[in-house]
């Protein structure tokens, strides 16, 4: 789908409110509620939008420690057994296969290093896994919210001249 500037400017206006008003959106970005509904109706049926949701703070919930686990595996693990093995750990909040030496980045979050300790110990069990290498995160950095880059369309060149 091929999102204009005012489909990015809604887009970008639900990651910053998704409660807010389509008329608050509206007064945003120049448009009447109801083209703004339409246009969000659009972009959702299109799967632009994927749906709405509260961020909460992991802390809130008391898991104020997390940790990247690179996981080896053996032979051909496919990325679907991965992913259904660690979808099954609720402290795994997002999972990526990757370049390298790793076949696969876990993002954890736990109560404390020894809650990270065992969960990772639980993963290492798993049959497929050779070995894992862990780092636990120190402090964050920068942390926006999933979705929060709306990138400009632009008509250059890729060829620098």
């Amino acid at each position: 789908m091929e999102l204009d500037r005012l489909d990015r400017d809604i887009i970008g206006a639900l990651v910053e409110d998704a409660r807010a008003t389509y008329a608050e959106i509206g007064q945003h970005v120049g448009l009447s509620a109801s083209a703004v509904k339409r246009r969000v109706d659009r972009l959702r049926q299109a799967g632009a939008i994927t749906g709405f949701s509260a961020r909460v703070s992991p802390q809130a919930l008391g898991w104020t420690t997390e940790a990247y686990v690179e996981l080896f595996c053996q032979g051909k693990t496919s990325p679907s057994d991965i992913a259904l093995a660690v979808s099954r750990y609720p402290e795994v909040v997002s999972a990526a296969t990757i370049t390298g030496e790793a076949d696969a980045l876990l993002h954890i979050r736990a109560t404390d290093v020894r809650h990270v300790e065992r969960v990772i110990e639980r993963i290492a069990a798993e049959p497929f896994v050779v070995r894992t290498k862990s780092s636990i995160v120190l402090s964050r950095l920068v942390d926006a919210p999933a979705g929060s880059a709306v990138p400009e369309t632009r008509n250059e060149s890729p060829v620098a001249g």
